[in-house]
């Protein structure tokens, strides 16, 4: 029985200690505290609204109705900086016993945070400068402010930069600042959902009274968005938001971090970061949005890249700048067309890659790159020292190539991916002494065509895969080669024998030379005027090649054992049709033949002129002899027959009349 009297007992106790530290507990006071304490440390005026009430459980202190801390007077929002549900706050009792309020702990229960920054880069949680607009100074807080821990739960977060343009919005925030000391260091641990993303931030900070006031303090820092890890070791602040120090980052999941900057960013495709994107570097942002990243090492799958990185911000976009030099740059064609490496040339016998292309990055932001490299792997090309500009602007790249070794010849002109509303391709490029065979062979896996020469082309293509901007293609270009030879065709042999067995593996043509001039339309690229010289042969061409299908269809007219000025030789035109990957040969003896009927009709039409104009000498001579015999008169060589005559005619009726006025005169 006595059990059951302690016990109740204590109860009793404890209900009484309960009622008295509920009734010592100055509710009002230490909401009015920390309303005046946080209105000094930031110059902005906290609310606290509705009941306030004392609490025991889990920790002495008080709850408040809903809170709203009020926003920058410039800022376009009409929502508070911050409005929460309610506000929880920890206080000593030690301190309380003895009349002094010591806040231990605050709790915001889902707080709707908006924060803003202005087109020049105001920020409205710049506390510092909102206090300063009051009276020019900064109230200090009190000496003995201390926080064991600061909390948010379930809270939301909206930022709104119209300097920039992005808007980037946090759910499910978390977050807890501890500052045991004012005057000592702070840390900061948060967590959120960005775009349905996990985010971590974790933050250590220096001297906590600097930091409140906007001052640089040091600072180390990790960020977790995604599979992307940032982090951060050396001196930042946050109004305006400033740092210098070393970064490294694991760019893993673009995605996850773009939705965090207010970014659409896409994984990279293979070869740009698709599967390990990693950067280092010294950074600095100087306050004004501007991020500049020194001494930079960047690693995108099996690249690496060194060089200084500006990142400058502008009226709609940012905007990159940099030098930058690479090792061997590996970038190949990789599944559904994407730029990754594939098979050789990437292109398969049946067609073009037909993998939809995403350019989405080139919208991200605007840049000025300059880029060197020994080598640059395309997968379907391949490519020696290279030094490039690339621009991009408004989702369109130019790259100027200041200098290209390729195929030991040299690449010079520019190469443009416009991924406005669409996408297409274009450019100007000159080509001069490449080697045809490696070069054929990459691009299309054609290997018959051995010389070395130049190519000048222009051309546009438009669509989303490389299937489609091949059946697209238009432009134009001229075609040069030296000595060289054609593998799989003896056309000297052919000629000889009409004999189709000479082509095949092991036949060859040799030649001089071979020019011709080339337009391209709709994917198809037409050829009218191919001229090649081999010894013994030469040959004109007309026809086409179809670059989206993959096709040719061309006429070639080799002629063998012609005099020194091209006339005579024996002539039979070559057809070559089907896909490139197994062309078909045939001579084309119905169009010689048509040709050879052509030609003696075309005789037969000069014989008949002749014999018309030799009859026509005949008639004439008869005509002028007439003339000379009855009237006595000569045609003049350059004299027409019916002037003659008229003529004659005209000297015998005058002769008729003189002798008639003679006889008259004379008395006859």
């Amino acid at each position: 029985m006595r059990w059951i009297i302690r016990v109740g007992v204590a109860l009793a106790v404890l209900v009484v200690i309960a009622v008295g530290l509920t009734a010592i507990v100055p509710s009002e006071r230490i909401a009015a505290a920390v309303s005046a304490q946080f209105e000094a440390m930031t110059g902005r005026k906290m609310v606290l609204a509705g009941e306030v009430s004392p609490r025991l459980w889990p920790s002495l202190g008080v709850t408040t109705g809903p809170v709203s801390i009020a926003n920058a007077d410039w800022a376009e929002s009409d929502q508070p900086l911050l409005r929460a549900e309610s506000l929880s706050i920890d206080v000593n009792l030690g301190a309380l016993l003895g009349g002094e309020v010591k806040i231990l702990g605050l709790s915001a229960d889902q707080p709707e945070i908006n924060l803003e920054r202005d087109k020049d880069g105001q920020a409205n949680w710049d506390f510092a400068a909102s206090a300063a607009a009051g009276d020019g100074a900064v109230p200090a807080p009190a000496t003995g402010f201390t926080l064991d821990q600061g909390s948010i739960t379930g809270g939301q977060v909206r930022f709104n930069d119209r300097q920039s343009g992005r808007v980037v919005a946090l759910d499910d925030v978390d977050a807890t600042l501890s500052i045991p000391d004012f005057s000592g260091p702070f840390t900061l641990a948060a967590s959120a959902l960005s775009g349905g993303q996990p985010v971590q931030l974790d933050l250590t900070g220096g001297v906590f009274s600097a930091f409140a006031m906007g001052r640089v303090v040091p600072l180390t820092a990790s960020l977790v968005a995604g599979g992307s890890t940032l982090s951060f070791d050396g001196r930042g602040g946050y109004a305006p938001v400033a740092a210098e120090g070393a970064l490294t980052g694991k760019l893993q999941d673009l995605p996850a971090l773009g939705a965090l900057l207010g970014a659409d960013l896409v994984r990279p495709n293979p070869g740009f970061g698709h599967d390990k994107l990693q950067i280092t570097g010294t950074l600095t942002m100087d306050g004004t949005g501007a991020v500049f990243l020194r001494g930079a090492e960047i690693v995108a799958d099996s690249n690496q890249i060194k060089g200084d990185l500006d990142l400058l911000p502008g009226e709609t976009r940012y905007k990159l700048k940099g030098q930058l030099s690479a090792g061997p740059i590996s970038i190949g064609t990789g599944p559904e067309g994407e730029m990754g490496g594939g098979q050789a040339g990437g292109m398969a016998a049946e067609g073009w890659p037909d993998g939809e292309i995403d350019v989405s990055a080139l919208g991200v932001m605007d840049a000025d790159l300059a880029l060197a490299a020994p080598s640059i792997d395309l997968g379907v090309l391949k490519l020696g020292q290279t030094r490039a500009m690339i621009t991009v602007d408004r989702a369109r790249a130019v790259i100027d190539i200041r200098e290209m070794q390729a195929y030991d010849g040299q690449i010079t002109g520019d190469f443009v991916v416009n991924g406005r509303g669409g996408l297409s391709v274009g450019g100007r490029l000159a080509l001069a002494g490449l080697k045809t065979q490696p070069l054929l062979t990459d691009l299309a896996g054609w290997d018959r065509l051995i010389s070395t020469g130049d190519v000048e082309l222009e051309y546009l293509g438009v669509g989303n895969s490389v299937d489609a901007i091949m059946k697209s293609l238009k432009g134009k270009g001229a075609l040069e080669l030296g000595q060289g030879e054609l593998r799989g065709l003896d056309i000297a042999g052919m000629l000889k024998t009409l004999d189709l067995n000479y082509v095949g593996e092991g036949q060859k043509t040799i030649f001089d030379g071979l020019a011709g001039t080339f337009t391209i339309d709709g994917g198809v690229l037409s050829n009218s005027d191919l001229k090649l010289v081999a010894p013994y042969i030469t040959a004109s061409g007309t026809g086409e090649l179809g670059l989206g299908e993959r096709t040719l269809n061309y006429r070639l007219r080799p002629t063998a054992l012609a005099a020194e000025d091209g006339t005579g030789g024996v002539m039979v035109p070559l057809l070559i049709t089907g896909p490139w990957a197994d062309p078909k040969f045939r001579l084309d003896l119905e169009s010689l033949a048509r040709e050879k009927m052509e030609a003696e009709a075309k005789a037969a039409a000069a014989r008949l002129e002749e014999e018309a104009k030799a009859a026509d000498a005949a008639a004439k001579a008869e005509l002028e002899q007439r003339l000379k015999e009855e009237l006595g008169v000569e045609v003049a060589p350059d004299e027409s027959l019916g002037d003659a005559a008229q003529r004659g005619a005209q000297d015998a009726l005058e002769d008729q009349a003189r002798k008639a006025l003679e006889e008259i005169l004379n008395g006859n």
